[in-house]
C-alpha cells in the first residue's frame, strides 16, 4: 500500500462551470417546486423537465450517445447545486446521473438498448437484491421486490440487484420501466419527494447482456467495449458513496445561505442584543457551522480528485485510496449534520415550525445520512482495517 500524492492541477481538478452554471441557474424553479414535490412524494414534473433540459442525468453518459462524459466532480457540484435548491431533488439528480451513466458500462449491445433509441433515457438503481433469480435459456428469469427505488418514477431502466445461481457474487440487471409496476411505499420524515417507492417485478427475462457482475463492477471489469471512456474506468462503489453526500453538502449550502440572509437583524429573546449579529455567541456559532461545511466540501473534491484522476489515466485507485474515500464519504455527512445542527441552534425553535423550510433541509439531511454506504462507523472501519496492515477489507470498497 502507498499513500498517493496530489499531482498537478490538470483539467479534471475543476468542475465544468458552464454545466454547472446550467443549475445554478435551476435554483429558484427547484426552490419554487419543493414543497409540492414533497407533498406529492416526488419532485414536480417542472422540475424534472427543467432538469432533463440542462442535461442533469447525461453528465456521464458518453458523448457518441450525446452526453458530457463530465468528470465526478462536475456531476458532484451539479448535483450540490441542485440539492441547494431542494434535497429531494439533488437526491433523485445524484442517484439518476450516477445510474445512468454506469448504464454506459454495461455491454455494448445493453447500452444499445438503453440509449440507441432513447439518447435521454433515465436509469434509477437499487443494491438490495430481489428475491428470484432463475437461470434460463439465454438470461435469468427475474422477480422481487427493490424498495428505496429513488426516482423511479421517472425512469426509463432500473438496474437492479439479482442473485446469481451457483455464483457467490451478486450482480446487477437492467430491467426496462414496463417490466415492472411501483408499489406506494415511500411515507417518511425526510427525503418526501424522491419517490423511493418499492419496484415489482414478476417473472420477467433478463438476456444475459444486460447482467453485470458486482465482483467485476467493484474491481473496474466493466463489460463495455469502450475502455477509453471515463466510465469503463472509473471506481464504481467509491463513485456510488461519494455521490450521496453531494446532496448534503447542497443542503448545508442553502442552511448557511438561509442563516446569513435572515438571522443578522433578529433579536436574541432573554438578551439586551438586538441583533443576532451582534451576539458573539451567534457569530461563533455561525463560523463554526461555515468552517464545517467548508471542511466537508474540500473532503468531497478531494474524494472526486482522486476518483477522477484514476478515471482519466485508465486506473482503480488503490485499494487504502478506496477505504480512506469510504471513510471520508461518513466523515463529510457528520461535518454537515453538525453544521446543520449548527445552525438551528443559532436560528432557534422556530427554524422547526412546518412553514420555516429549515424544517425540510434538517429532515432532508437526518433521512440522507442514514443511507448505509453513508454511515460513518463503517467506513471508519474499513479504512483503519487498511491503515493497520488488514490487507483483506470486510467491507466492499
Amino acid at each position: 500500500m502507498t499513500m498517493s500524492s496530489s499531482p498537478a492541477t490538470s483539467d479534471f481538478d475543476s468542475p465544468d462551470a458552464e454545466l454547472v452554471g446550467r443549475v445554478t441557474a435551476l435554483v429558484p424553479l427547484i426552490r419554487e417546486y419543493a414543497a409540492q414535490g414533497s407533498e406529492a412524494r416526488r419532485v414536480a414534473p417542472e422540475v424534472m423537465k427543467a432538469l432533463e433540459d440542462a442535461d442533469v442525468f447525461r453528465l456521464l453518459v458518453p458523448k457518441r450517445y450525446g452526453g458530457h462524459e463530465a468528470t465526478l466532480r462536475t456531476a458532484v457540484e451539479a448535483v450540490t447545486e441542485v440539492a441547494r435548491g431542494d434535497g429531494s431533488t439533488g437526491w433523485i439528480a445524484a442517484l439518476m446521473t450516477v445510474a445512468t451513466g454506469f448504464a454506459a458500462t454495461a455491454s455494448e449491445q445493453a447500452q444499445e438498448e438503453v440509449f440507441g433509441s432513447n439518447p435521454k433515457a433515465k436509469v434509477c438503481g437499487v443494491f438490495s437484491l430481489g428475491s428470484k433469480s432463475e437461470r434460463v435459456d439465454g438470461g435469468y428469469l427475474v422477480s422481487g421486490r427493490w424498495p428505496y427505488a429513488s426516482g423511479s418514477f421517472a425512469a426509463d431502466w432500473a438496474s437492479l440487484g439479482i442473485t446469481i445461481e451457483g455464483d457467490d457474487s451478486p450482480a446487477m440487471a437492467l430491467i426496462p420501466a414496463e417490466a415492472w409496476t411501483i408499489e406506494p411505499t415511500w411515507f417518511v420524515a425526510g427525503m418526501k419527494g424522491t419517490g423511493s417507492d418499492t419496484i415489482v417485478v414478476e417473472d420477467h427475462f433478463v438476456p444475459e447482456h444486460r447482467v453485470q457482475r458486482t465482483k467485476d463492477m467493484f474491481e473496474g471489469n466493466y463489460l463495455t467495449p469502450y475502455t477509453d471512456e471515463r466510465m469503463a474506468s472509473i471506481a464504481f462503489n467509491a463513485v456510488a458513496a461519494a455521490i450521496l453526500v453531494a446532496p448534503q453538502i447542497g443542503l448545508g449550502r442553502h442552511a448557511l445561505e438561509i442563516t446569513r440572509a435572515k438571522l443578522p437583524h433578529k433579536p436574541v429573546a432573554y438578551t439586551s442584543y438586538q441583533q443576532a449579529r451582534l451576539s458573539p455567541t451567534h457569530q461563533v456559532g455561525v463560523a463554526n457551522a461555515a468552517t464545517k461545511l467548508h471542511l466537508a466540501e474540500l473532503l468531497l473534491n478531494r474524494m472526486c480528485f482522486d476518483i477522477d484522476r484514476a478515471a482519466t489515466e485508465r486506473r482503480q485507485p488503490d485499494l487504502e485510496t478506496r477505504g480512506r474515500i469510504r471513510n471520508d464519504t461518513g466523515v463529510v455527512a457528520e461535518l454537515i449534520t453538525e453544521a446543520i445542527h449548527a445552525l438551528l441552534t443559532a436560528n432557534g425553535a422556530g427554524s422547526f415550525a412546518e412553514v420555516n423550510v429549515f424544517n425540510r433541509i434538517w429532515r432532508d439531511s437526518e433521512t440522507a445520512a442514514r443511507h448505509a454506504l453513508v454511515t460513518p462507523e463503517i467506513g471508519k472501519e474499513a479504512y483503519g482495517r487498511l491503515l493497520l496492515g488488514n490487507e483483506e477489507p470486510t467491507i466492499g470498497l
